[in-house]
């Protein structure tokens, strides 16, 4: 089995865990929780965030070595242009995530804490609204990594 194989399989099982959560969280979760009291639907995206949020760290890490792994060993200047724009559009995500991370999660844990229900809304918004973006940049991204291949 060889490097490429190796860091290949971390990368893709990365990937589709952090947008494949993405994608359930949003596409699916959302609009069933949405039926919930606050209360009820702000403490099950607690819940949801806290173990999410863990495998998003993990998935960083396998997504960022395997990909510099990749890029090192390949050479940056020998590497296609579509995984030079599949490593800036991930650093983009990673920055979005680590926003949301110290930003409007932090808010939403301490606003259930306290049972501020109207602060956890506007905390609940903030990580919807950064889950979207993440979502279009992975679209991008995952194109970049098929079609772009082509260029």
């Amino acid at each position: 089995m060889s490097f490429h194989n190796i860091a290949l399989f971390l990368h893709l099982f990365g990937v589709i865990t952090w947008v494949g959560g993405m994608a359930f969280a949003y596409f699916c979760l959302r609009p069933a929780a949405g039926t919930l009291s606050p209360a009820d639907r702000l403490a099950l995206w607690c819940a949801v965030f806290r173990r999410f949020f863990a495998l998003v760290w993990i998935s960083i890490a396998l997504i960022l070595a395997s990909g510099f792994g990749t890029l090192i060993k390949v050479g940056f200047g020998n590497a296609p242009p579509a995984w030079h724009l599949m490593m800036a559009i991930g650093l983009v995500m990673v920055a979005v995530f680590v926003n949301l991370w110290f930003g409007p999660w932090q808010r939403l844990q301490a606003a259930v804490a306290g049972q501020d229900w109207a602060s956890g809304a506007g905390a609940l918004n903030a990580i919807r609204q950064r889950v979207a973006l993440n979502l279009g940049l992975s679209a991008v991204n995952i194109a970049a990594a098929t079609l772009g291949l082509a260029w």
